[in-house]
């Protein structure tokens, strides 16, 4: 939810007055899904694994069970793949929105000829990147 992040820009008016700006975008969702997937995935795993091993034997007798977590751990597995490419394409769409030299051009302060302005730091991705690889 990047419209909910202000940050200041300065008025060149000649007074020290500064505008709140917001962020543009609205990237959660896919965020949202990869981290509620996970969380169910957890579930589910501990839930298997609780029926394994304290349920061994009528794990071993029915034969729908072992079909059934099969199935189950498919589509987890398929909807893994679904919400690691949505993340990953928020992620692309939070580094585009995020991105200093777009945040500059959008800043009518900095559109003037004789004003020159730089980004002070470069945000750092290496952590958000390493969540799609996960």
């Amino acid at each position: 939810r990047l419209y909910q992040i202000p940050f200041e820009m300065p008025d060149c008016g000649g007074e020290s007055e500064t505008h709140t700006l917001h962020l543009v975008g609205d990237f959660s969702a896919p965020a949202e899904f990869f981290v509620t997937l996970g969380v169910f995935s957890f579930l589910y795993a501990m839930a298997a694994l609780v029926l394994y091993l304290r349920f061994h034997s009528l794990y071993g007798e029915n034969k729908k069970l072992p079909s059934a977590d099969f199935c189950i751990t498919v589509c987890f597995a398929f909807f893994w793949l679904v919400a690691a490419a949505a993340w990953g394409k928020g992620l692309t769409d939070v580094k585009a929105a995020t991105q200093p030299t777009s945040l500059i051009a959008a800043m009518g302060v900095c559109q003037g000829q004789d004003v020159v302005c730089g980004a002070g730091a470069t945000p750092a991705m290496g952590l958000a990147n390493i969540s799609v690889v996960r």
